[in-house]
């Protein structure tokens, strides 16, 4: 069995593969203050509830864009799995991935797993991958299956707080679908125009995108709010919530020849 820690700003995704079958997911919130026992107590605890032991996990894989949290899930690793975890972009991304990218150091770890997660799952082909998260991203993979480059938007949620923190009138809301864009409350003002503002933003981003590349790429969702966020998408075309941590099983195969 292989353990996967997908580590983003808000929230940490850990998984279990076993082959290459995703058989357990858990999302948590990510704290750069825990330590290493604080989290392996953690796993502990949701392993339990699976049946699962420390000594089933052959391997662990771990991709972050919070740098200060690494210390304690790479001990956590050592101490508790005794295994020495894999962590994406301590090594040149060049291995894992194809860049035509003047500044590849500065790629999130989380969008190269994206991407060869992509390309595997869909082939060489022109593509746009779409990841909600704190941040929304979007990354092109040419034909050739080369990163290209990018955008990169406040998240749905970012945004929504943003709204709630600086405007002192308005309350927070749960962020969801309504039936119509005109609002006839406040809080059905704020969830239409972070909702469908969003689904604007998106579809025409990627118009932009699709205006300045060549082919016609796939363009993929991944990311907490991607089903929902899809529906009313006119440019989405397959929703894959579960990419990155199929990516960090692909890539863990990869480097290791499996």
């Amino acid at each position: 069995m292989l353990f996967v820690i997908d580590v983003g700003n808000t929230n940490m995704v850990l998984g279990v593969f076993e082959q290459d079958v995703l058989k357990y997911e858990w999302r948590i919130k990510t704290d750069r203050y825990k330590t290493e026992d604080e989290y392996g107590m953690l796993v502990m605890s949701f392993f339990k509830h699976k049946g699962i032991s420390f000594d089933d996990i052959d391997g662990v894989v771990i991709s972050s864009v919070v740098p200060p949290i690494m210390y304690a899930l790479e001990q956590m690793s050592r101490d508790y799995f005794g295994l020495e975890a894999y962590v994406i972009g301590k090594d040149d991304f060049s291995s894992i991935l194809k860049m035509n990218y003047p500044t590849p150091n500065e790629i999130g770890a989380d969008r190269v797993v994206n991407a060869v997660a992509a390309i595997e799952e869909y082939g060489t082909q022109p593509l746009i991958i779409i990841d909600f998260g704190t941040a929304t991203t979007y990354c092109y993979i040419n034909e050739k299956g080369e990163y290209c480059g990018g955008v990169i938007t406040p998240g749905i949620n970012v945004s929504m707080e943003a709204l709630y923190s600086n405007a002192s009138k308005l309350p927070k809301v749960e962020i969801e679908a309504p039936e119509n864009v005109v609002g006839t409350s406040t809080v059905e003002a704020m969830q239409s125009g972070i909702y469908y503002g969003t689904i604007g933003m998106i579809d025409g981003l990627v118009n932009r995108m699709k205006e300045e590349v060549d082919g016609m790429p796939k363009v993929i969702a991944t990311g907490g709010l991607s089903k929902l966020v899809a529906k009313d998408s006119v440019t989405i075309d397959v929703v894959n919530p579960h990419l990155t941590l199929k990516g960090l099983y692909i890539i863990y195969k990869m480097v290791n020849d499996l």
